[in-house]
């Protein structure tokens, strides 16, 4: 695959192109795609490095700093959720478990009748099919389930919750080694750095890593280029560049979409920039077995309890819930216990496993600036709190029903529990900003589209509705949360934009 460095690019650099694509991710790299397809000059700028599956060492210390943002220590302002969100040649599709659910019928439904969307359900279909096709998506075989899911599933159908098993974009080359969040050293996810990347560039397509945008330049209702700094290997400033295009696509996550077009100052009239971003928070529990559940082990997450996931509007049931086993250091960071304590826990590290819930958040935060850096504003409200004790106290009673000897719930107090009516101390209570330690890792909605500029960024085709050559082709397009793993959807909304798009003459 032939990408030019912004690391060893002679600066400053200009380049021209029918259409700038910002952003490599599941958004960016199919609008690139598509595009390129069309016989169309584009130009992918990624911030991040170029990371190939010889990169990929399985060490935290290492992977952890070089594939997400902010060194993985990306949080709310707070700094009460730990919000993960990739940085690099394929963006957030590098270090994902490669989870692949379509938008609920439930979500178009609620976008077409609160946000003025036409979603046909026959193109829809269709666009979630072509994707399906070309990631490989196919369900995970059972042979394929790891002790740690099956540990899941054994609680699950315990207690006769509805579950099943989950679909992802993994090939043959998968020999279920577990450091899927790490990025894959078998090269074996069919993602955006290993299938649509390189068929983009087969299509004429020209990426640059190390490459940050810091400003769409724009006059009247027009954008004329994507202005920013070429990057060294330790990201700082060697340079600056400039893409002057026709059309410029905003694809840098629901953070660094909504970032780049404050510092840009595109037009707002009605201050929707950053707001109603959803991030999916998610609690997760710990259950101490005496059986070896050698979590790390095997693909991380192949089933699912959907028992609390209503999707409708004003369901008090929102909870996705799902095994979510870490590495080490992420075990430590959450288990309950400082010192002795902790090292305790972590001994009996193999005979933990940990099981998340997941919620589908009504709470709108927003994306803002502060000096120039973005920032993340986000506080469940009350509604939410209590969606997250519903999924600590179900995600306790599956691991319970599953054989666990105790339960671990983190938090300030800590609690374990070894009965189901000790889980009843967890309400909605102990969810007050920095008492439990929670993580986000689905950011969506802050440039959503809809019908009403008054409400909306950009409309049904993701267009903006105040310039005529600026689209959105990320996450920040969703209007609500959608509740479960955002890749699949992306890919899917990028590739509808991208076809409808139509440069001014």
């Amino acid at each position: 695959m032939s990408v030019r460095h912004g690391r060893s690019e002679r600066a400053p650099l200009h380049l021209d192109a029918d259409v700038v694509v910002v952003g490599s991710g599941a958004g960016g790299s199919m609008a690139a795609w598509e595009l390129a397809g069309r016989g169309l000059s584009v130009v992918l700028l990624e911030e991040g490095a170029d990371h190939g599956s010889a990169d990929f060492d399985q060490r935290e210390e290492h992977m952890i700093p070089a594939l997400f943002r902010e060194r993985g220590g990306q949080r709310t302002d707070d700094l009460s959720i730990l919000v993960l969100s990739g940085r690099g040649l394929g963006g957030s599709t590098v270090h994902n478990t490669n989870l692949c659910k379509r938008v609920a019928p439930e979500i178009a439904e609620r976008w077409r009748a609160e946000h003025g969307l036409t979603l046909e359900p026959a193109r829809l279909d269709a666009l979630f099919a072509e994707v399906e096709r070309m990631l490989g998506v196919v369900p995970i075989r059972r042979d394929q389930l790891s002790n740690h899911n099956a540990i899941f599933e054994r609680g699950v159908l315990a207690l006769g919750y509805q579950g099943g098993m989950l679909s992802h974009n993994r090939d043959g080359r998968c020999i279920g080694s577990g450091f899927c969040e790490l990025g894959c050293a078998y090269d074996a996810k069919r993602n955006a750095l290993r299938v649509v990347i390189p068929e983009a560039v087969a299509r004429g397509a020209v990426v640059v890593t190390d490459a940050r945008a810091d400003r769409v330049v724009h006059a009247g209702r027009r954008a004329s280029a994507v202005r920013g700094q070429l990057l060294d290997e330790f990201g700082r400033p060697r340079g600056e560049f400039e893409v002057r295009a026709r059309g410029v696509c905003l694809a840098g996550s629901a953070i660094g979409s909504a970032a780049l077009a404050q510092r840009s100052a595109l037009p707002d009239p009605h201050e929707q920039l950053g707001r109603h971003l959803h991030i999916h928070p998610g609690v997760a529990v710990a259950g101490r077995f005496d059986e070896r559940v050698e979590g790390w082990r095997g693909i991380p997450q192949s089933y699912e309890c959907t028992e609390f996931l209503d999707l409708r509007p004003n369901s008090e049931r929102r909870v996705w819930i799902l095994p979510s086993f870490a590495h080490p250091v992420g075990t430590a960071t959450v288990t309950p216990g400082f010192g002795a304590g902790l090292l305790r826990a972590m001994r009996a590290y193999p005979h933990l496993a940990v099981v998340a819930g997941m919620i589908h958040d009504e709470t709108e935060g927003r994306v803002y600036l502060e000096g120039g850096r973005s920032r993340v504003a986000y506080v469940p409200n009350g509604a939410d709190r209590a969606q997250l004790a519903l999924g600590a106290r179900e995600a306790g009673r599956i691991l319970l029903a599953a054989g666990a000897r105790e339960v671990l719930v983190p938090g300030v107090p800590e609690l374990t529990a070894r009965t189901e009516r000790e889980l009843e101390a967890i309400t909605a209570d102990r969810f007050h900003p920095n008492d439990v330690p929670l993580t986000a890792v689905h950011p969506m909605g802050s440039l959503r589209m809809g019908g009403d500029p008054r409400t909306s960024v950009v409309d049904e085709r993701g267009k903006h509705h105040h310039l005529d050559n600026v689209w959105v082709t990320d996450g920040s397009l969703f209007p609500t949360s959608i509740g479960t793993p955002p890749q699949l959807p992306i890919y899917t909304f990028a590739l509808g934009v991208a076809r409808g798009i139509e440069l001014p003459r």
